[in-house]
């Protein structure tokens, strides 16, 4: 049996389910011993930092990360950052298999006047924000205003609307951070829209969470229904063979239909609107908008111009990946700078194909990129040197340090009827995870 040697940078969905295509491709000729790093002490990614918090199912999925996690062959190095602590040059010294699974982190600028004032912030700090991400902890958005607005037609988009819309209680047996509950339970909005550029058979909405919204038992939702009516006359037959679009718009016509409760708080979709630019005086004030129209399925503006009031804005029109210094994408495989592909080093996930799908998506896509590593595994592994030897020991928070952090969170939870409450300072992370603190 050959035993190949793979490292795996970032510890997100897209790293574990490689992890897990590697390991069930082991066999009688071949085996992986794999390495896992991040740059947090704690893994999962977005599940732990990206997904809602009144969406715990979906973190259900830690169940398969945590089986990958005890197996023989798995370490963890957290706290270990790429290009800081360890760069690529290194790793390919020493692994067989390099795969960078590092995800994307930075919000798009919208581009108009005005976006750069206070009251403005984009979903990628707001959501890792109340989701308890270390470096985003600071971010402290405004909540002081009535009207919230959410540009984007994503479930990022719908996350952060409804988060918004929802009355504070309901996120007490949740795992929010402590610090945005806080702030939840003080905020004055009662008024939230979310926006989408294109009409509403274009939005990116998945039906699951569409559904969701007439289930808000306080909270009134709102969809314009002569707007639902006008996508479904657009679409046509498409309704017969497209079953995504179709149950997107039923249940967009659910919301349209469903009753009123006449509670206190508000949340509206709303369509055609391109934001042209952010008004206030020291800080968002309101929000002006052309209208738009499509024809032949084609979204083009007009010369009506419409104003939203508008406290707190929040951008989610999607993500950018960091670059990685020396490095090129193509389509799963690695290339320098001057466009010759790295043997041995590949990159999944959102990294490879862009901020798109949802977690289960990098199943499929991870196990594309194993496929093409079988197939180009190098006849003799590089040897026995271990990548310990280069990195500082002490600093490191290993699966061990991890699950410390783990037991720590889960225990805290539990003494207020939490599935776990989450530590958000970087030194208590470490400490806990058995790293020296000064």
């Amino acid at each position: 049996m050959t035993t190949y040697r793979v490292a795996i940078v970032g510890a997100g969905p897209a790293g574990y389910f490689t992890a897990q295509a590697l390991n069930n491709s082991i066999n009688d000729e071949r085996n992986f011993l794999i390495d896992m790093f991040d740059r947090l002490p704690t893994p999962w990614g977005l599940v732990r930092s990206g997904v809602a918090p009144d969406h715990p199912k979906i973190r259900t999925v830690t169940k398969v990360f945590e089986k990958i996690a005890s197996e023989s062959n798995y370490r963890y190095f957290g706290n270990v950052e790429l290009g800081k602590d360890i760069h690529i040059s290194d790793l390919e010294k020493i692994y067989d298999v390099v795969v960078l699974a590092t995800g994307t982190s930075l919000g798009k600028k919208l581009g108009i006047p005005g976006e750069d004032l206070p009251g403005v912030i984009s979903a990628a700090d707001f959501v890792p924000w109340y989701n308890g991400h270390p470096d985003y902890v600071n971010v402290n958005p405004q909540l002081s205003g009535t009207c919230a607005i959410v540009i984007g037609a994503g479930n990022v988009a719908m996350d952060c609307g409804r988060i918004l819309g929802l009355v504070p209680h309901e996120l007490n047996s949740t795992d929010i951070a402590d610090h945005a509950l806080d702030v939840f339970h003080d905020s004055s909005i009662r008024d939230v829209t979310i926006v989408g550029r294109r009409g509403p058979e274009h939005a990116a909405f998945t039906s699951p969470e569409l559904r969701e919204l007439p289930k808000l038992t306080e909270t009134d939702v709102f969809i314009k229904e002569e707007q639902i009516a006008d996508a479904i006359a657009r679409v046509g037959s498409r309704l017969e063979n497209e079953k995504d679009l179709r149950s997107n718009l039923e249940a967009m016509r659910e919301i349209a239909h469903a009753d009123r409760r006449g509670n206190e708080r508000k949340l509206s979709l709303a369509f055609l609107l391109t934001p042209l630019e952010v008004l206030g005086e020291g800080r968002v004030e309101r929000v002006r908008f052309a209208v738009n129209k499509v024809i032949d399925d084609v979204v083009t503006g007009s010369d009506e111009v419409i104003e939203l009031p508008c406290d707190l804005l929040i951008t989610a029109i999607g993500y950018e990946a960091a670059e990685i210094p020396g490095i090129t994408n193509e389509r799963g495989r690695v290339a320098n700078n001057e466009g010759k592909i790295r043997d041995g080093v590949y990159v999944v996930g959102w990294a490879k194909r862009g901020p798109s799908g949802v977690i289960g998506t990098n199943k499929s896509d991870s196990s594309e990129v194993v496929k093409k590593i079988l197939l180009e595994l190098p006849a003799a592994p590089k040897g026995s040197a271990d990548i310990s030897e280069h990195l500082n020991g002490e600093t490191i928070v290993t699966h061990d340090g991890w699950s410390a952090i783990n037991v720590a969170e889960v225990s805290a939870g539990e003494e207020r009827g939490r599935p776990r409450r989450k530590v958000v300072s970087w030194s208590e992370l470490l400490s806990l995870g058995g790293v020296k603190t000064t």
